[in-house]
């Protein structure tokens, strides 16, 4: 169940995604708190789950992994051992830096990135071994755009979010004339 967020929660959500790094006397001035008072706030964010981790992004290639790779993964059977054993097995690979069930024409869309291409190959193989039936491989030539924040802010000129008596989220709809 989500919880409750008012405008300062959003705000140092806000805050947080553009940058992390930020200490608590930073985002206190920010977004207008004691720094005693911010830190609280922070800890019930992530205590709730809302914030998972505060992590640093890494640029693969700079860190030495010049290969980036998107594969998309099809199962070659759908039953629940062969779905785990496949999910255990990208679970243990730590090239294998993102990954993610999906519907479509693929079962899994992950994201793996190697030093050379003998280990892309061994990554690959361990996949087909546990019953990635089909492969497409996708090279990752370069970043358009970043990983994007939330807008957990309104757009310029958009109706600010509404709460509705049961606690959902709506858009603010125009009155009629009348």
């Amino acid at each position: 169940m989500a919880i409750q967020l008012d405008e300062v929660d959003l705000q140092l959500l806000s805050e947080l995604q553009a940058d992390a790094d930020r200490t608590n006397v930073e985002l206190a001035r920010l977004v207008g708190l004691s720094p005693a008072a911010t830190l609280n706030r922070v800890r019930r964010l992530k205590r709730s789950g809302v914030i998972r981790v505060i992590s640093a992004r890494l640029d693969p290639e700079a860190a030495g992994f010049p290969l980036q790779m998107y594969v998309a993964a099809t199962l070659g059977r759908h039953d629940p051992r062969s779905t785990r054993v496949f999910e255990d097995h990208v679970n243990g690979v730590p090239e294998i830096i993102a990954a993610d069930n999906v519907t479509g024409e693929m079962d899994y869309l992950l994201t793996v990135v190697a030093r050379n291409v003998t280990e892309l190959q061994r990554v690959l193989a361990s996949l087909a071994a546990r019953g990635g039936q089909r492969l497409v491989t996708y090279l990752r030539l370069e970043e358009i755009k970043p990983p994007s924040r939330l807008p957990l802010m309104p757009a310029q000129g958009s109706p600010a979010p509404t709460r509705s008596a049961a606690g959902g989220h709506g858009v603010s709809q125009p009155r009629a004339p009348g």
